[in-house]
């Protein structure tokens, strides 16, 4: 089953395709199909390129940058780079804080960071997470104490946020911060942008279990910000982090990718043999296939009205907390299908440091290499963002008032 375009929309598929195949690197698109580590070199190219075409924000308002798009344009736009192997735009300033800024940010602010974001000048992170305060996100602890010296009006932040992915790349964070210890957890809290590069700011790794460092710890020890990097008013903060998660947890469904990876296990079913037969020719192996298919569909058509609902001017709401449950059941789903394809042969162990084409590693089928790598790296899916346990608790009060 595939949505059926206008001939306007397939038009417009036939130019994003054709951009794909004149302006995506092979060797990147290659990295990702295998399953490899991006480098961050790799990511700024993918971003320039995008970027050069108009087409990096595809979200945003056409005054500040974005393509002018509709929804449908961004659904294909999604769907066609995961298909080709593009990689995913690091969202934490496109995708995350470009929003907030025109929504919430003062007109300097918006002159400033989003062009920014655009030209890549500024890598961004998110400092949201702590230890003790994960998906109780309104338990921050970091604080940011405002004053007045003689080099102006300013705050001054201590405390620890964890879990900062790609935060090793980053020289700019956007930090919810407590500025009202005396107020109630929600309305104590404010967003705060602050440079990676100001003294009292370490970066700790976290090495996960294939090794990488993906994920960081960041320490704030008397840490000097500029009260002018505050985004809208003190003690609002809460506010814009729950718009910001909105569009985090949309992103986090990852329809495009969820196809790209079903057309993955589509190959490998067809290739590996059980008893004798095609993998997708066993009933129980090729119910899943077509269990997970159909989950994946129904929440194409879902994902199309949520981006339709923001074009329009709306922001997601109950919504995305939705695709993410599903989104990331799905691409779970597929993950742990691609590794139970492979038997065995997922089961060994390459460390990038030691083999550094570990993806075309001579142990089985060349899709072996990362089946167990992406399987247990993407459990991550259901957790990060807001857990899913939470996202049905949101549901519940969104939509049913409990």
């Amino acid at each position: 089953m595939d949505l059926n375009f206008t001939p306007e929309e397939e038009a417009f598929r036939a130019e994003v395709q054709a951009f794909l195949r004149d302006k995506l690197p092979a060797r990147i698109a290659n990295k990702v199909k295998a399953g490899q580590r991006l480098t961050k070199a790799d990511q700024e190219e993918w971003h320039a390129i995008l970027n050069e075409r108009g087409w990096l924000a595809n979200h945003w308002p056409e005054q500040y940058g974005g393509p002018g798009w509709g929804a449908v344009q961004k659904f294909i736009f999604d769907n066609e780079c995961a298909l080709a192997g593009g990689p995913r735009i690091v969202p934490f300033g496109v995708n995350m804080l470009g929003p907030v800024l025109i929504k919430y940010g003062n007109e300097a602010q918006k002159q400033y960071w989003l062009p920014r974001i655009l030209s890549g000048a500024d890598w961004w992170c998110q400092g949201y997470s702590e230890p003790g305060s994960g998906s109780d996100l309104a338990s921050v602890k970091t604080t940011a104490v405002r004053g007045v010296d003689a080099q102006g009006d300013h705050y001054i932040v201590n405390g620890q946020k964890t879990w900062t992915t790609q935060g090793q790349h980053a020289n700019m964070i956007f930090c919810l911060v407590r500025t009202d210890r005396e107020a109630r957890p929600q309305s104590g809290i404010s967003f705060l942008l602050v440079d990676m590069n100001t003294p009292g700011v370490e970066v700790r790794p976290i090495r996960t279990l294939d090794g990488d460092r993906e994920v960081n710890e960041v320490f704030f020890t008397d840490v000097r910000v500029p009260a002018e990097n505050l985004v809208g008013e003190e003690n609002k903060g809460w506010t814009y982090a729950k718009f910001l998660l909105t569009y985090e947890r949309t992103g986090i469904a990852g329809v495009g990718f969820s196809v790209a990876a079903l057309e993955k296990l589509k190959v490998i079913a067809a290739k590996v043999q059980r008893n004798g037969k095609p993998l997708n020719q066993d009933a129980q192996f090729a119910a899943r296939m077509a269990q997970v298919e159909i989950d994946l569909e129904n929440m194409k058509t879902t994902n199309l009205r949520v981006i339709a609902a923001v074009a329009g001017g709306g922001v997601p709401g109950a919504e995305s907390s939705m695709l993410k449950i599903r989104g990331t059941e799905i691409r779970q789903e597929i993950l742990s299908l691609i590794r139970r394809a492979m038997g065995p042969y997922a089961l060994p162990f390459i460390e990038a440091a030691q083999y550094e084409g570990y993806a075309d590693a001579p142990v089985g089928p060349k899709e072996a290499a990362t089946a167990a790598a992406s399987y247990f790296n993407y459990r991550k899916l259901s957790i990060f963002g807001g857990s899913n346990e939470i996202q049905k608790n949101i549901i519940s009060k969104m939509i049913l008032g409990l």
